[in-house]
């Protein structure tokens, strides 16, 4: 099979897991109602905990490996979350804040980047990396469909919005395989950029979302998706 083919598949298959989620929550209402209530809670915290993972476990390691100063890699993170700041507080302004669709998208774009330059390089990893991303693109799918309801958007309107982010996945592979296949350093800085704007939705947006008084699953929902991706990263690891 050819590699650009290759990276086509396996990004659109992680990409489709958005929409799934968005299917899944859709389902409009769970009974009894404390049960929805806390399922929504945990998957928020699961969604942030997926979030952390992939910074801790993949984007910040891989791009500090492929920048030459760990000081810039430094400076690209705060830079990341600085932007980011500045972009939701304009979103803020115009009541259009959507912190787990910006995250899902921040999370999805380089790490499919990063996916298309696996394959160019021959790795063995490139499949498990987009089973990765398949996994946290459900559950971040799930939440960013309901933010995006919260925001009294249609459901085919919210639906249609998530099948246009399936695309995202193939043209940035792409873009990692023909364009940064050579330039580690400008895929570091990408990977680095991402990580410091979802650091900053996590900690700014996602938590205090997930947070329930007298209840104690969506705290576990973190741990469970953070583990989730440390796992999966130990197979790539391993394989």
């Amino acid at each position: 099979m050819p590699e650009y083919i290759k990276i086509i598949l396996l990004t659109s298959l992680a990409g489709l897991c958005i929409p799934i989620g968005g299917l899944i929550a859709s389902i409009e209402s769970i009974r009894p109602y404390w049960l929805e209530k806390e399922l929504r809670h945990f998957l928020i915290a699961f969604g942030g905990g997926i979030l952390l993972g992939a910074v801790t476990t993949v984007l910040v390691p891989e791009g500090m490996h492929n920048l030459p100063s760990q000081f810039i890699a430094i400076a690209i993170l705060i830079l990341g979350a600085l932007s980011f700041f500045f972009i939701e507080r304009q979103l803020g302004l115009k009541r259009r804040e959507s912190p787990q669709l910006m995250g899902m998208t921040l999370d999805f774009v380089p790490e499919a980047i990063a996916l298309g330059g696996l394959v160019a390089t021959g790795s063995s990893t490139a499949l498990m990396l987009a089973l990765l991303i398949g996994l946290q693109n459900l559950p971040e799918g799930f939440n960013a469909f309901r933010e995006l309801k919260e925001q009294n958007k249609s459901t085919k309107t919210t639906l249609m919005i998530m099948f246009l982010l399936v695309p995202l996945g193939p043209l940035a592979g792409l873009f990692g395989y023909y364009v940064l296949a050579g330039h580690q350093a400008m895929l570091g800085a990408i990977m680095l950029f991402a990580s410091g704007g979802i650091l900053y939705l996590i900690f700014q947006d996602i938590a205090p979302q997930s947070k329930l008084k007298k209840h104690w699953g969506p705290p576990l929902g973190a741990v469970f998706g953070y583990a989730l991706v440390l796992f999966s990263n130990m197979l790539i690891g391993h394989s």
